[in-house]
């Protein structure tokens, strides 16, 4: 039987998605399950190892090997993005069944067994690591030790309200490992860069996770939306003033003055978005939350231009 695109649909991706449009029928499941149908978390994941390498490249200058490493790391995040939903999804399948946005994922819904997520996964992950392994032996090590919070975060919000910030240090990990790729050590700019980018996935996570709080509260699941109920606007805008405090420190450490105040400009963008995201923000609408949290991808390329300009003064 020819899958109709409607059919399998999972609920919360946009419809006419190019999954379930012009993917083959029989890969369409898998596909569903590495969330390919909803790009967004692939920018998220990908933004932070960007920002890494525009970093290191204006701090000490551009060599050939760059441009690999900015095509390498957008294949990897794609793998690992998939790789990471993918276990996220076999881990929680018994929570995704019980709620209503997720219950139409493919393992939940029956499209894919155990067995063949975890299959998927490793074929997702043994080709990731055939790209981390093209770097210095420095960043495959911290590429190994990322895999350590990529295990263990679909279980914290079995046992903390802040599943957000394991997600936060899986999911920036990228700019520690691509400033490390470049220059071929880790440094205290790659640091402050990537503890920024934490303070944005709680920020941008903490939204995502308000379209499920009736949800999470009945079944009892943890999260930073449960834990801040209707008064989150103190804590979204400390995590906001934290990105660019952050950031800003990761670029006066890493850049002489002028390219430093041309990525200043970029970091502060950001910051005015994030701002205007709170202007919008109310908790009780799902849809809303939903398209904010979509809006971050806009968020997060906002220094990269800025950056590339500093790169080049």
């Amino acid at each position: 039987m020819t899958e109709t695109p409607d059919q399998g649909q999972v609920a919360d991706a946009v419809k006419g998605n190019w999954v379930d449009t012009l993917a083959p029928a029989i890969a369409r499941p898998y596909l569903r399950l590495s969330r390919a149908d909803r790009p967004n978390g692939t920018w998220l994941l990908l933004l932070p190892c960007w920002w890494g390498l525009a970093l290191a490249v204006a701090a000490t200058g551009f060599r050939a090997f760059d441009i690999w490493i900015a095509v390498s790391v957008a294949l990897g995040a794609f793998l690992m993005r998939g790789a990471g939903c993918t276990w996220n999804d076999i881990t929680d399948r018994e929570f995704d069944g019980a709620v209503a946005r997720t219950r139409s994922r493919p393992i939940p819904s029956g499209q894919v067994t155990v067995r063949g997520a975890l299959i998927w996964m490793a074929v997702q992950t043994g080709i990731a690591a055939l790209i981390l392994f093209t770097f210095n032996w420095t960043t495959i090590g911290l590429g190994l030790l990322a895999l350590i919070p990529v295990a263990i975060y679909p279980f914290a919000k079995r046992f903390t309200w802040w599943p957000q910030v394991f997600l936060g240090v899986a999911f920036n990990w990228g700019a520690l490992l691509i400033w490390t790729a470049h220059t071929g050590a880790l440094g205290w700019p790659a640091v402050l860069l990537y503890m920024g980018g934490i303070a944005w996935t709680l920020f941008y996570d903490t939204i995502y996770a308000y379209q499920d709080i009736e949800d999470d509260a009945l079944i009892g699941v943890k999260s930073t939306a449960r834990r801040f109920g209707d008064r989150p606007m103190p804590w979204m805008r400390g995590f906001g003033a934290a990105v660019v405090i952050l950031m800003s420190m990761a670029v006066l450490m890493a850049l002489p003055v002028l390219p430093a105040t041309v990525a200043l400009v970029g970091i502060w963008a950001m910051g005015w978005h994030l701002a205007w995201q709170l202007t919008q923000l109310d908790v009780r609408d799902a849809d809303l939350c939903l398209r904010l949290f979509q809006s971050n991808r806009t968020a997060g390329l906002i220094p990269l231009p800025f950056f590339a300009v500093a790169a080049l003064v």
